[in-house]
């Protein structure tokens, strides 16, 4: 969309602007003139600077001067960086940027230091000036302080927050108290909850808030490997210890010395890598996979289950020393179908993410939107909330989310139907229906093949057919 041109009619040959305290600041160019602007633009409570193509402030209305903190003897034409002390002065002028593009800027948050010392967030909108012919001579930038908005929202932020998790719920909160304590402590933290709760946020959280925080912080996904590889990528391994170990390679368990140690979906790994997982973390020490030399290390670990192990335990499925041993401080995360009153601000912080990462100017959503979004279950949990507001802000070329931008099957009855409808049309609707649920089911988990297959009560060995099937695997 192309910027609409500030037109200012003449009704002189050359006009002299006032200004709030009565003076003139400048001079527009021949046959340009504004309409009435005491009354009219010093009646405003948002500021307005008009500035020419040489960067020389032409007008500036009252509230601009009092949003500024402008001196009155600034009467004549000066250099508009006197008032506008912003860091995105220096890199990128937004006025320069209009002009080159024809592209307006909306809601644009600049930070600048008036002339108090004091540091301001402007948010602000930029037009084009033109003269009766057409021709551009300068643009207009019309913003309102929002310095207290934004300190308000960082207030709420170190209080509802703790590294990039955010919350106002109970349980997040007993969470935020808990956490920073945690931090400090060597202890090994199993953190339990379902998938998409969040649970890699948190252990990021715990090492960057911890005396580790310097040193590295490495993951493993214990689920995504075989129990040989799984082997090797903890301990590493010597040269021709198997077919294919053409050099040495240290493993994740090496790499984490000083920092710490994220192991994922720890309730999928064999019995047997369960025996050796406990050896380390007993003695803080291991071989590497064909070798006899012993290695120690200094590592936190932190491990990650959407599985109940004590249940997985008492069925024999776990070891029990382990169990024990990795739950030094248990982390269990909620779902987001009980933490609903986190909603708001979880789907404003995707929001403002998604504006960055797409440069879109979303506002927020409808109330429609919202209402939909709040009376939703679910099931992926905030990994599902981050790919739904993803989806919509995509598709979203409007200041506010609505309805319409959302996944179709969260329209409560349209999915369904049309869901039914379309498997009905399928020559084999049996098998369209089951396909369908394993990709969702997919979807949910993060790709977890052993999570779907639980929540599908479907064999691993058919699962893994159904996905060729689909070439998803």
């Amino acid at each position: 969309m192309k910027a609409d041109p500030v037109s200012l009619r003449p009704f002189n040959n050359k006009v002299d602007l006032p200004v709030a305290d009565g003076g003139a600041l400048g001079t527009f160019p021949h046959g340009v003139s504004p309409a009435d602007p005491q009354v009219i633009l010093d009646s405003l409570e948002e500021g307005v600077v008009a500035i020419g193509l040489d960067k020389k402030v032409l007008y500036m209305n009252r509230a601009a001067r009092e949003i500024l903190k402008v001196r009155n003897e600034l009467n004549g034409p000066f250099d508009c960086r006197k008032v506008m002390n912003s860091s995105e002065c220096q890199a990128r002028c937004v006025l320069e940027k209009t002009v080159e593009t024809g592209e307006p800027l909306r809601n644009f948050e600049i930070s600048l230091v008036d002339s108090t010392g004091r540091k301001r967030v402007l948010r602000l909108n930029t037009a084009l000036l033109k003269d009766a012919g057409g021709k551009v001579f300068g643009g207009v930038e019309i913003f309102h302080d929002v310095t207290q908005i934004v300190a308000l929202k960082e207030e709420l932020k170190g209080r509802y927050s703790f590294g990039r998790i955010i919350g106002r719920s109970e349980k997040m909160q007993e969470l935020f108290d808990l956490l920073p304590v945690i931090a400090q402590s060597k202890s090994t933290v199993l953190i339990e909850g379902e998938s998409g709760t969040g649970k890699e946020l948190v252990a990021h959280a715990l090492h960057e808030n911890s005396p580790r925080r310097e040193g590295p912080f490495i993951k493993l996904n214990c689920a995504a490997l075989s129990e040989g590889v799984l082997e090797s990528e903890l301990f590493g391994h010597v040269r021709g210890a198997f077919t294919g170990a053409v050099q040495s390679r240290l493993g994740r368990f090496e790499l984490a010395s000083g920092g710490t140690l994220f192991l994922d979906e720890i309730g999928e790994i064999s019995p047997t890598m369960q025996v050796k997982l406990l050896r380390v973390l007993q003695e803080e020490e291991f071989e590497r996979v064909g070798g006899t030399k012993t290695v120690k290390v200094d590592v936190r670990v932190i491990a990650a289950t959407n599985r109940d192990l004590k249940q997985a335990m008492e069925l024999g499925e776990f070891r029990k020393d382990l169990y024990y041993r990795l739950r030094v401080i248990p982390i269990t995360l909620p779902p987001l179908r009980e933490r609903q009153e986190d909603l708001p601000l979880l789907i404003q912080s995707f929001v403002d993410r998604f504006n960055v990462e797409m440069g879109k100017n979303i506002q927020g959503l409808t109330s429609d939107a919202m209402q939909v979004l709040l009376n939703y279950h679910y099931p992926g949990n905030i990994r599902e909330l981050q790919n739904i507001l993803e989806h919509s802000a995509l598709l979203c070329n409007e200041s506010r989310i609505d309805v319409r931008h959302l996944p179709g099957d969260m329209i409560p009855g349209q999915a369904q139907s049309s869901f039914f409808e379309a498997a009905l049309l399928e020559r084999e609707p049996l098998k369209y229906v089951e396909l369908e649920l394993i990709r969702r089911a997919m979807e949910l988990s993060g790709g977890n093949v052993s999570e779907v297959a639980r929540r599908l009560s479907m064999g691993r060995s058919t699962l893994w057919r159904r996905l060729k099937e689909m070439k998803l695997a």
